[in-house]
């Protein structure tokens, strides 16, 4: 919020953005967190309307090239967009929005495998909007492997799976974001790690290294409306980690760790702020990028 409100200043924000009609196309872009910054929880931070409107010209378009970057991972990049639209009272498009998950688009290397997807939200639609053209969803799994489901004692079903006999091998696991249920999310992934994708017997070894593993958001904590910190993806990272090393032994090996901070994130948000400036009239080079958040 502080540098929102520095924002409002009239002498910092003619150092930084020049006269509100000027000439000249800037050279640097922003780039905003959302969680703690535009909102918490829901809640709009009071100085945001006003500091973005130092970003826009007489005709409310933006004049300074400008993205959102956050670790949120539940939601399609359009369903963000209309969100921030509604906070901040200014159109924002889903090309200026870069999710936890928006990197992955880069690995098409895995895009024609099957992947088991876990999180919250429309995890399917946005496993393809992302490129993932084969999905299986843990509800999907747990149909299909009725016995490994066992922490409920009231729903405990002894069959063995695969019902469907064509159920395909997961070659690869992708975690948008933390499940709403824990326990049998870290029960299967474990499974699947170490029976490469095919949790039918119990492996005579254990394979390793266990099959790829792509994880979206790595923080421990957020802060929503709560006076205390929630647990973040972050945590669910550290169980499944904790219980797959008490289990084998060896390490979790993650193929992928993306979100902020990791360095591909950055790379694809930098990717995203050119193309905005390009939408808005600005063709030269962007030499410098401020990150708030």
């Amino acid at each position: 919020m502080a540098i929102l409100k520095i924002l409002l200043r009239p002498d910092i924000n003619r150092k930084l953005f020049g006269a509100r009609h000027f000439s000249s196309k800037p050279k640097f872009g922003l780039i905003f967190d959302i969680d703690g910054v535009i909102v918490r929880g829901k809640s709009v931070l009071p100085p945001v309307p006003n500091a973005f409107k130092r970003l826009l010209d007489e005709n409310g378009k933006f004049r300074i090239p400008t993205i959102f970057v956050t670790n949120s991972g539940n939601s399609l990049r359009a369903e963000k967009a209309a969100d921030l639209s509604k906070w901040i009272g200014y159109e924002i498009t889903e090309d200026q929005v870069v999710l936890a998950h928006s990197p992955l688009k880069l690995f098409n290397q895995f895009h024609d495998k099957c992947m088991l997807i876990s999180g919250q939200g429309p995890i399917k639609k946005i496993a393809e909007e992302l490129g993932f053209k084969k999905t299986i969803t843990m509800d999907e799994l747990v149909k299909n492997f009725p016995s490994l489901d066992y922490v409920n004692k009231d729903r405990r079903d002894p069959t063995c799976g695969p019902i469907d006999k064509n159920f395909p091998t997961i070659e690869g696991i992708v975690m948008l974001s933390e499940p709403i249920n824990w326990e049998t999310p870290l029960q299967l992934m474990v499974d699947l790690l170490m029976t490469n994708g095919m949790p039918s017997d119990l492996p005579q070894t254990i394979p390793y290294p266990h099959i790829p593993l792509l994880a979206c958001n790595m923080d421990l904590l957020w802060v929503s409306e709560a006076p205390i910190p929630r647990y973040g993806h972050g945590a669910f990272l550290n169980c499944l980690e904790s219980l797959y090393k008490k289990v084998t032994g060896k390490n979790l090996i993650y193929t992928a760790l993306i979100g902020k901070p990791s360095e591909v994130t950055y790379y694809h948000a930098t990717h995203t702020i050119i193309n905005h400036a390009k939408t808005i009239g600005i063709n030269h080079n962007i030499d410098t990028l401020y990150a708030i958040g």
